[in-house]
Parts: structure tokens; C-alpha cells; sequence
């Protein structure tokens, strides 16, 4: 391999992590860590070489919906090469296969990995501003239909803030310990980049605790919306059903085998039915006056 060669690894094998490990002399739990989805954001190092894991975002559909989550990368220098590894395809690392990315060499390590690392806190935002996106969709959709579906896919992108939070956290704890390193300081304007990478990283921090604070808010509201609703709904047919009653109760009543008020007369019929009306329309309007319709 010549000088400046980068090499990236997909959901390796045992075969090739082996063969990596052996042509490089790695340490043998260096590109198996990265491979651990529960990994958490780390560096590493050990005879020159170093590793690196941060986590970074993807998306993958869901039915009608799309799901927001993370998955660790991890960057090994070793000798002249650069190596990362992933368990799936993620975007960061196919904007820089495709060339989507101007301006970077693999033959300048560390600006290469700086380069790399500003493009992961960037997707993180451009991800989180999905998420709000489709956050207000939600939304719109819940003002009308206030059904269960729109709760739950609502619940699925607080869950994305959630696992984008504690993946951001650990990648500023990183770029901080990088701070202190001079195998990433030493180049020219390489800390400034760095410090670039810093900031975009806590601008997405500050985003996603406003989206994720907005979004639990919204969604106690709209709960609370739901559960008032189906309490008028309650309050509308508990009223009716007493309304209802007061018919059923007269033509009980003379209903009985016994002697009742006017069962001589010709007019029984009408008199009944004439009083269970007036006095469930009377229960009716006291009702009313309630509020209980």
C-alpha cells in the first residue's frame, strides 16, 4: 500500500479484520471495537498507533416513516495508512468515496480526519433539522386525527434526540482529548479546524437539546389534548345516556302488571309519552346549562 492510502472497512469479515491485523500489526481489538454497535466515543493509542470512535448519524426507512439513529465509526493511523471501519453504509464515509467532499488528500492524515470529522458534526445537524422537519409533519397530522399512530411516531424521533445527545456528548469528549494531542496539532491551521470541528459539534448539541425539549413538550401537550378530549367525549355520552333514561324509566313504570295512573283512560299512551318527554327535556336543559353537552 502506498503512503496515504486509506482504507475502509464495511462489516469486514473475521478473514479480513485478520489479514488487517497481521499486515499492520494492529492491536487486535482496535477495528473490532468500531464494529460494537453499544461502543462508546473513545481514542486510543498504543506503539504509534491510534483509534479513534466517534459516533455518527443514519437514517433507515421505516415503513411510511424513517428512522433517526447512530453507529460508531472508528479511524486507525497506523504507519502511513488510514484505516476506518463501520458495520453499514453511512453517509460520512460515502461523501468522501463518491468525492462529493472538495479539498481533501488521504496523503495529509490529519487534515484528512479533521476534514472527516467537521463533514460527521455537520450531518448531525443536517439530520437534526430532518427531525424537526418531521417533527412539525407529525404535527399537523396530529391536529387533525389526534390518533395513537402520530404519538408513536413521535415518540420514535424523540428516541432519535435521544440516542443523537448522547452520541454528541461522547464525540465532544473526544475532540477535546484531541485538542491535547500533537499528532492532530502539529500541521499548519490544523487547529483551527479543529476548533471549527468544536463549535459545528456543539451546535448540534444545543440544537438537538432544543428539539428534543420542544418535541417532549409537544408531545405532553398533545397527550394532554387527547385525554381531555376523551373526557368531553365521556362527560357528551354519560349526559345523553341519563337523558335517555328517563324515558326508559316512565315506560317502565307503566310497564308493570299493576294498576298505574291513568290506565283507564284512552289517552294513557299519550300522556305517558307526553311526560317522559318533558321531563327528559328538562333534564336536557338543566344539562345544558351545565355544560355537560
Amino acid at each position: 500500500m502506498e503512503k496515504g492510502t486509506w482504507v475502509h472497512l464495511q462489516s469486514p469479515t473475521k478473514e479480513e479484520l485478520s489479514g488487517m491485523n497481521a499486515r499492520f500489526g494492529l492491536n487486535s481489538t482496535y477495528l473490532t471495537a468500531a464494529l460494537d454497535v453499544e461502543e462508546s466515543a473513545r481514542i486510543e493509542q498504543d506503539d504509534g498507533q491510534t483509534l479513534i470512535i466517534v459516533d455518527t448519524p443514519f437514517v433507515e426507512a421505516d415503513g411510511s416513516s424513517y428512522v433517526y439513529s447512530t453507529v460508531p465509526v472508528g479511524i486507525v493511523l497506523v504507519e502511513d495508512v488510514i484505516i476506518t471501519v463501520t458495520t453499514q453504509e453511512t453517509s460520512v464515509m460515502t461523501d468522501f468515496m463518491e468525492e462529493r467532499l472538495r479539498g481533501f488528500s488521504t496523503e495529509k492524515r490529519q487534515r484528512f480526519i479533521l476534514q472527516l470529522l467537521y463533514r460527521n458534526a455537520s450531518l448531525f445537524l443536517s439530520y437534526l433539522k430532518q427531525v424537526d422537519k418531521a417533527s412539525v409533519h407529525v404535527q399537523k397530522q396530529l391536529e387533525k386525527s389526534l390518533r395513537n399512530r402520530e404519538l408513536l411516531q413521535m415518540m420514535k424521533l424523540e428516541k432519535s434526540l435521544v440516542f443523537f445527545s448522547t452520541s454528541l456528548k461522547g464525540n465532544e469528549l473526544v475532540l477535546e482529548k484531541m485538542m491535547r494531542m500533537p499528532l492532530l496539532t502539529s500541521v499548519p491551521d490544523a487547529s483551527d479546524l479543529l476548533e471549527d470541528v468544536i463549535i459545528e459539534n456543539k451546535q448540534a448539541m444545543e440544537m438537538c437539546t432544543i428539539y428534543r425539549d420542544i418535541l417532549s413538550g409537544t408531545m405532553d401537550a398533545f397527550a394532554s389534548v387527547i385525554s381531555n378530549n376523551l373526557n368531553i367525549v365521556m362527560k357528551v355520552l354519560t349526559s345523553l345516556t341519563v337523558v335517555m333514561s328517563i324515558p326508559t324509566i316512565f315506560s317502565s313504570l307503566w310497564g308493570m302488571n299493576v294498576a298505574v295512573p291513568f290506565s283507564e283512560s284512552p289517552y294513557a299512551f299519550h300522556i305517558v309519552v307526553g311526560l317522559s318527554i318533558v321531563v327528559a327535556a328538562i333534564a336536557f336543559y338543566y344539562l345544558w346549562r351545565k355544560k355537560m353537552f
